[in-house]
């Protein structure tokens, strides 16, 4: 690697295109993750809680999504829905994988909270609802943290996937600027190892701030 390589690669115009890639990234990641703790939490509750026909269908759901390949659900969802663009059916394909993800994730928080605090809190005038919003719950969020926050990692990674169906997040726009440096550059496999190593380096930064920042918050509530 030298001077000349990164000054081919890292102009204005290349070094906002791949920060345009990376917004898309974390933008999607960020949608995803959100909306996949909420719809995950919900299926906890139902699959932990829930009557018969109600668990049997999330249960379903579950185990199909944890159990078949990501890459599946992103060409299901980009090929054989209709509606919305291609980055908002791959973002679909994400959350409703994850989604599964947490709400195992959820159920075990659940399932690790004593049974007799539901009769202590009926005791007290307190209905499921309220059981699982003031008592339940804040527990079960508290105790998952490392759980969800892996798993938050992993959806970030995860994103990658989407390069493969031109959708422009991070990892695409990497490969597309390694094709389209200037016919004037003699592109070398240096500037292939310098582009995918910056990739990699973003992608370990990023993930590595929100391990350390989880580590921090285990340490704090120990």
């Amino acid at each position: 690697m030298n001077i000349q390589v990164l000054a081919d690669i890292f102009t204005a115009d290349n070094t906002h295109f791949l920060m345009a890639g990376l917004y898309n990234t974390l933008l999607i990641s960020v949608f995803t993750v959100i909306i996949s703790i909420a719809l995950g939490t919900v299926l906890a509750v139902c699959r932990n809680y829930g009557q018969g026909f109600v668990r049997a269908v999330v249960s379903v759901y579950i185990e199909i999504f944890r159990n078949t390949p990501l890459l599946l659900w992103i060409l299901v969802c980009i090929f054989m829905l209709r509606f919305g663009t291609s980055t908002s059916r791959g973002g679909l394909a994400l959350t409703l994988y994850t989604s599964s993800v947490i709400a195992e994730i959820m159920r075990g928080g659940l399932n690790s909270i004593a049974k007799g605090q539901f009769e202590a809190a009926r005791s007290q005038g307190f209905n499921f609802l309220q059981t699982l919003c003031y008592i339940i719950m804040p527990q079960c969020f508290r105790r998952v943290v490392p759980s969800l926050m892996s798993q938050v990692i992993t959806t970030i990674k995860d994103t990658s996937f989407l390069a493969q169906f031109a959708i422009a997040e991070f990892f695409f726009n990497a490969k597309v600027l390694m094709s389209n440096l200037p016919q004037s550059t003699h592109v070398t496999s240096a500037h292939i190892f310098t582009i995918f190593i910056f990739v990699a380096l973003v992608y370990f930064a990023i993930n590595f701030l929100l391990s350390c920042a989880v580590r921090k918050l285990s340490k704090k509530r120990g």
